[in-house]
């Protein structure tokens, strides 16, 4: 698409890059403020570039412009929001965008839900959000088997050892993921191992290859990954007929696709989707949550105290979890300030209006989360680590607003908070969390907000 070598592309600019391609935009000038196209093909391309990320370019962009500004992908206009007030104002009947939805379908070229009929995607978003719900409620002491392997192998540790917290994160994030959503077979750590494989060369080609089509141009980067995309959906295959018909001690995620209307393919998409996009949100909102904890002893200790009160000596239990308010303010708090997932998208179908501007139809607007989740006037010392703010209810609502919480957060999240908490009622009960000294946390801004390197940690024993 690019005449000039992109070295830096995010996720984000290929969710944009799909949505303006499933879209035909206006290239109506909307008087927002904003910058004017750095090149007459590319837009603010350039501009994006040289931020390193969609969100930090953004970040710099709202700075300069104010709450709402616009600038050119390509020949087409797009919108920021950058304010939850704004947000609240752009009243707009169309449907919000599911980044993951989205960009993965587009990428994977499969048929995303928002061209089809509405009253069908309905009903299949339904049976996604049900097959996350159940899955959890069938596997949760699954999860905490998961949890306490993992608590074991920190156990096991010296105490200076240092733990690769990225690194087991994912495979924890992996085995949960594979085993509540296809079943008994990922027991296998063989069969887990397989699949990381190929997710991950699916995952890295997304963020680095389609957008400047060097995938196009290295058939050896080419091959591989289409090799590992052919290979998963065989294993999404080989799952569905094994589990069609059938019935098993524990419901996964793909049986309550299998009880609905949906066609082989749509199957394979949904779970797809749902094993990708839960594997990387699990991962990372573990590895955050548990990198806060390490760099506030008081909060660490506050989360004990609750943990010990309301659990005692005994395991976590569904009833249990609404107990568990810290515990839900501290991932609250966690998503808030690693940016979990800086940037959503809306398409403006019809004409809008927000303060005194007008939105032409057919324009991507996006919600600058990221901004959002660290202003002032909304959060009260943005960039500390503080779950008491989540004591206010206001703060609560925001969240909320923002796609974080409440009816608004995607079944994936969903999915991920209930994981950590029971990771967190493993850990934190029996382990003490600590930071390694002199290390400097970089953040890698994508779909998913990451650590740019290892984020290493130390453990010791409660006593």
């Amino acid at each position: 698409m690019l005449d000039f070598a992109i070295f830096a592309v995010t996720f984000l600019l290929i969710l944009v890059g799909a949505v303006l391609y499933l879209y035909p935009a206006s290239r109506q000038a909307s008087g927002i403020p904003g910058l004017a196209p750095t090149d007459e093909k590319d837009g603010n391309l350039p501009d994006i570039i040289v931020s390193s990320s969609l969100h930090e370019f953004l970040v710099n962009l709202h700075e300069k412009y104010g709450p709402v500004v616009s600038f050119w992908f390509g020949r087409r206009l797009v919108v920021s929001l950058g304010s939850i007030d704004l947000l609240k104002q752009h009243v707009n009947p169309n449907r919000l965008l599911d980044p993951f939805e989205t960009m993965l379908k587009s990428l994977l070229r499969y048929q995303s839900s928002l061209n089809g009929d509405t009253g069908e995607s309905h009903m299949r978003r339904k049976l996604y959000e049900n097959g996350v719900t159940k899955s959890l409620q069938s596997n949760f002491a699954l999860i905490q088997k998961l949890s306490e392997e993992l608590l074991a192998k920190w156990l096991s540790l010296p105490e200076a050892q240092h733990v690769p917290l990225c690194q087991h994160m994912l495979g924890f994030a992996m085995k949960s993921v594979t085993q509540t959503a296809m079943g008994s077979s990922f027991e296998d750590d063989r069969e887990v191992i397989r699949f990381r494989r190929h997710h991950d060369a699916i995952w890295s080609e997304i963020g680095k290859g389609f957008l400047d089509g060097s995938l196009d141009k290295n058939m050896t980067r080419k091959k591989h990954y289409e090799d590992a995309l052919v290979e998963m959906e065989s294993i999404l295959r080989k799952v569905t007929k094994e589990r069609r018909g059938r019935s098993f001690n524990r419901h996964v995620f793909i049986d309550t696709l299998l009880q609905g209307s949906l066609s082989d393919q749509q199957i394979l998409e949904d779970t797809m989707i749902f094993s990708l996009a839960g594997c990387v949100i699990t991962a990372n909102l573990c590895t955050w949550a548990v990198y806060f904890l390490t760099t506030s002893e008081d909060v660490q200790q506050n989360l004990y105290k609750e943990m010990d009160r309301v659990l005692g000596k005994g395991p976590i239990t569904h009833e249990k979890i609404e107990q568990l308010r810290y515990c839900r303010q501290v991932l609250c708090e966690t998503v808030r300030t690693a940016k979990l997932t800086p940037i959503a998208a809306q398409l403006q179908e019809l004409e809008g209006r927000v303060d005194q501007h007008t939105i032409p139809k057919e324009t991507l607007v996006l919600y600058a989360l990221g901004v959002m989740l660290q202003d002032s006037s909304s959060w009260p010392s943005p960039y500390k680590f503080d779950p008491e703010r989540f004591n206010e209810e206001s703060a609560m609502k925001n969240l909320s607003l923002l796609g974080f919480s409440g009816s608004q957060e995607c079944p994936e999240l969903r999915f991920a908070y209930m994981v950590a908490t029971i990771l967190l009622s493993v850990l934190v009960r029996k382990l003490y969390l600590h930071p390694v000294k002199g290390q400097v946390m970089e953040t890698k801004y994508e779909l998913v907000t990451s650590p740019k390197e290892e984020a290493w940690i130390t453990v010791s024993k409660r006593s």
